[in-house]
């Protein structure tokens, strides 16, 4: 849930600027009860070209997750972007499974 403040608040001010960006949320799994949606908020997602936004990244197992979820509703994902990269493997785990590169806003190495 790190991340959603986030893209909810760049989805907001994008309302003042065009082109507006929409937002979505991507689970880790699906709930047993309700619409059982992997990703709210869109009402479709095929062929959807997307960025995944996290809040801070360490090796990159939870962005890969939401990856792999919204590819798997036929999302096309152009890239990721962290608040925060730990440095720890991110980039290179989800350059190395799934091609997508990773933007950061910081990096731990920005704080040393």
């Amino acid at each position: 849930m790190g991340a959603d403040p986030i893209a909810f608040a760049i989805a907001r001010e994008s309302l003042d600027r065009l082109p507006t960006i929409n937002c979505f949320i991507v689970r880790k799994e699906r709930k047993p009860h309700g619409m059982q949606k992997v990703v709210e908020g869109l009402d479709s997602t095929e062929g959807r070209k997307v960025v995944v936004l996290d809040d801070v990244c360490t090796k990159g197992e939870s962005t890969a997750v939401a990856i792999e979820n919204a590819k798997s509703v036929g999302m096309e994902i152009l890239g990721a972007v962290c608040l925060i990269d730990r440095e720890a493997g991110a980039t290179e785990l989800l350059r190395d499974r799934f091609g997508v590169e990773l933007a950061s806003i910081f990096k731990l190495s920005d704080f040393r």
